[in-house]
């Protein structure tokens, strides 16, 4: 249970958090008042404190949250301090779930388990993990520092730490030292149209390919000379990329190093 020295310090990172990753907010008040991820998370710290020794009261102390904020977070859940809630309708936080300083969870976020076992079944999210709206981590997953998962992502794999995932399922697109903006939602990389656009390139090189061989046999036909050069280059970075994309190996496997890493 915590000291009320650390519980005051708790509560006072969570509102910190709300100046630091919400333009929004305009002041103090409007940040007490205002924001139900905060009040969730006041009520979940109360909640947690009371689950070993009165785990009736403490479930009906997070239902009463759940009504009031439209945020769901089981009072098993581990959440440290300065981890911010925005707008936070639809929010599920599971019994297990560990939640790293730092952190920010989007509506509609879920950080769910993937069956009936018991013991840890819900993900840990490491510090400064940003989850974007939508976006479902599910099972005793583990997410690295400083990752961003995109919108509406599905992630059901570990992922290390300093990457984006996008995706259904999520995929790990990109790999940086970078620390995470939280508000830089439209700075993901959109990995299918990227794979699409590989593809079409790859597609208009075959086609080249084989009008190039076309005209190599008519020469043959003909008994004129060959040309110098039949055909177009291969393609080897695209081809390798769409290959990871559609494998569910990891960027750097098979001996290679990530280019980012």
């Amino acid at each position: 249970m915590l000291n009320p020295p650390m519980a005051m310090y708790t509560l006072l990172a969570d509102f910190r958090m709300i100046r630091e990753r919400d333009p929004a907010a305009r002041g103090p008040l409007e940040s007490l008042t205002c924001y139900p991820g905060f009040h969730a998370l006041v009520l979940h710290r109360f909640s947690h404190k009371l689950w070993r020794r009165l785990p009736l009261l403490a479930r009906l102390i997070s239902h009463c949250g759940r009504l009031l904020t439209g945020v769901e977070i089981h009072p098993g859940a581990r959440i440290a301090a300065g981890v911010f809630i925005d707008h936070g309708m639809g929010v599920v936080i599971g019994e297990t779930t560990e939640i790293g300083e730092g952190c920010t969870l989007y509506q509609g976020v879920t950080l769910g388990g993937t069956g009936k076992e018991t013991g840890k079944r819900h993900p840990t999210l490491d510090r400064n993990v940003v989850v974007g709206a939508g976006a479902k981590v599910l099972g005793a997953i583990t997410i690295g520092a400083n990752t961003r998962v995109g919108a509406g992502s599905v992630v059901v794999k570990d992922v290390p730490g300093h990457c984006t995932v996008v995706g259904v399922p999520g995929r790990v697109i990109h790999r940086s030292g970078v620390r995470v903006d939280p508000l830089a939602h439209s700075q993901l990389p959109d990995a299918e149209a990227r794979v699409i656009r590989n593809l079409m390139d790859r597609i208009d090189a075959l086609e080249g390919e084989v009008v190039a061989l076309q005209e190599c046999l008519r020469d043959v036909a003909l008994g004129r000379p060959l040309r110098p050069r039949c055909g177009g280059q291969a393609q080897n970075l695209q081809d390798r990329e769409i290959i990871e994309f559609f494998s569910d190996q990891e960027p750097g496997q098979d001996g290679e190093q990530d280019s980012d890493s």
